[in-house]
């Protein structure tokens, strides 16, 4: 595989300067003007909205892991050249009840609550569920939605950044599910799944096309007596993939360990390996469960695409060769900087999977870059037969820090790199009236290692050459997922946002 840049070899000695950005950010600032390095696309209009853990030292006690900091949302308006910045915490029950406590009462993905507050602790099996939303952004009808790994998500005002209430009625199927929707063209649905724990446990995936109950469907059940930890899944044209790490849980010693025990949720899943990756294809319409495949031991966070041809399914993903690099992610881990921290790099895969049943072929699509918080020209290609994903690579360095464009079918890559630059989730808009793949712009937000402030980083999408720049006046905390919003709004179950909106 060849690949159109080198990373620097400056790299090697790069292995603090992102901790800036594991810190806190306890200032929020109303819409502030940025001065603006370069030339924003004239069509470039709308907002860019980033997620992130914005507070995780909270007096007496830090949460363990860089999942569990309290959700705030920073966003980016672009309108005629000019960009605004302005910030604010999500207001949740979990951050006034962690502020109250002094940080004792956080039992999140991977922090246990202090045991002599465990009885005032909100479990993810009590009611109402954990709503610390800081993994990722959709919408549905009218309302924006930040989102978590329960099933409670918080509404929002995308332009003011107020929180408005939370949308719960998810919570009614399941007490897990995934930050990472997915948007059905042919039935117009938001879907995504949920994993219902109990004596009788199982997946529950469902489709949505408003907020109320009478828009809910279920498409299908799939009964399970070890759930896995599952952080998202696939879509192509006519399947739903349900894609089972194995990370797997006892439920029941589950609901004991967090409603009885002073527990954390993560803690108590097993690698068993010989499980293997089971994959799972359901009909979107009929919800019939069509055909299953075991793959090669592996974890994967994040999958890029999917779609059918000749046959078969091919699935792509950020694939792990185990479950390790979620203890890489506590945050007395990353904090070790040049102690000896390094982030295992998650390589882009290809499943190749036979509709017709059969083995499933395993390859790597570069050897010679790796990629994780993967974007795609989601609108036109999500689904079905595409060329170019987009994501962050470490590229030697102690953390994700290079925005990587990687073309599936070749394995050539091209990547944009600066010295103690740490760039964020690369997310793509799509160029009006574009017909090719790749027209548009990237938007991501770098950390600045040197001055330890953020900026926002506008990049041709093509040949990830730079068009401009955007500082921040503080650091944007690292994070997870961002999205963009077209203006003026569109109608629709997604009720404006670009197609981005749901990958």
């Amino acid at each position: 595989m060849s690949s159109v840049f080198d990373p620097p070899s400056a790299l090697q000695s790069q292995t603090s300067s992102h901790l800036a950005g594991l810190g806190d950010q306890l200032q929020e600032l109303p819409p502030q003007q940025l001065a603006v390095e370069g030339e924003l696309p004239t069509w470039l209009t709308g907002g860019l909205v980033r997620v992130t853990p914005g507070q995780k030292d909270f007096g007496e006690r830090t949460v363990s892991h860089w999942f569990d900091g309290a959700a705030m949302l920073h966003r980016f308006g672009i309108t005629n050249g000019a960009v605004t910045y302005s910030n604010r915490f999500l207001e949740t029950q979990f951050r006034r009840a962690a502020i109250a406590s002094g940080g004792g009462s956080i039992q999140g993905f991977a922090t246990d609550p202090c045991r002599t507050l465990f009885q005032r602790v909100q479990s993810v099996f009590r009611q109402p569920p954990l709503d610390n939303a800081n993994v990722n952004l959709t919408t549905l009808g009218d309302e924006h939605l930040a989102l978590t790994e329960t099933p409670m998500a918080v509404r929002f005002d995308w332009e003011t950044l107020a929180t408005t209430g939370v949308d719960a009625l998810p919570t009614t199927l399941g007490q897990v599910t995934t930050a990472h929707p997915q948007y059905d063209r042919e039935r117009n649905e938001l879907i995504n799944f949920t994993v219902d724990m109990g004596p009788r446990t199982r997946y529950r995936l469902y489709g949505r096309t408003g907020p109320d109950a009478e828009q809910l469907r279920t498409i299908a059940t799939m009964p399970t007596r070890e759930p896995a930890y599952m952080h998202s899944f696939a879509v192509t044209a006519r399947h739903f993939l349900l894609i089972e790490n194995p990370l797997v849980v006892n439920p029941v010693r589950l609901i004991t360990e967090l409603t009885v025990k002073a527990g954390s949720f993560i803690t108590q899943y097993r690698w068993k390996p010989e499980l293997g990756l089971r994959i799972h294809a359901f009909d979107l319409a009929s919800g019939q469960l069509e055909q299953s495949w075991t793959a090669e031991p592996c974890f994967l966070f994040h999958t890029i695409n999917a779609y059918e041809q000749d046959g078969e399914i091919r699935l792509d993903a950020c694939v792990f060769e185990d479950a390790s690099i979620i203890d890489e992610l506590a945050m007395e881990r990353m904090a070790a900087g040049d102690s000896g921290f390094t982030l295992t790099p998650p390589m882009p895969t290809r499943f190749t999977l036979p509709l017709a049943g059969g083995p499933v072929q395993q390859r790597t699509l570069s050897d010679a870059t790796d990629l994780e918080l993967p974007r795609i020209n989601y609108g036109r290609h999500n689904g079905r037969p595409y060329r170019y994903a987009y994501g962050n690579a470490t590229s030697g360095a102690a953390f994700l820090k290079d925005i990587v464009k990687l073309d599936v079918e070749s394995g050539e890559y091209r990547g944009w790199s600066e010295d103690d630059q740490w760039a964020g989730e690369p997310v793509f808009v799509a160029r009006p009236d574009a017909t090719e793949e790749d027209d548009g712009v990237l938007l991501s937000v770098v950390l600045d290692g040197i001055s330890g402030t953020s900026y926002l980083l506008v990049l041709d999408a093509v040949d990830l050459s730079e068009l401009a720049r955007a500082h921040a006046p503080h650091m944007v905390p690292l994070g997870f997922h961002g999205q963009w919003v077209t203006a003026p709004a569109r109608t629709g179950p997604r009720g404006g946002p670009d197609d981005a909106l749901v990958s």
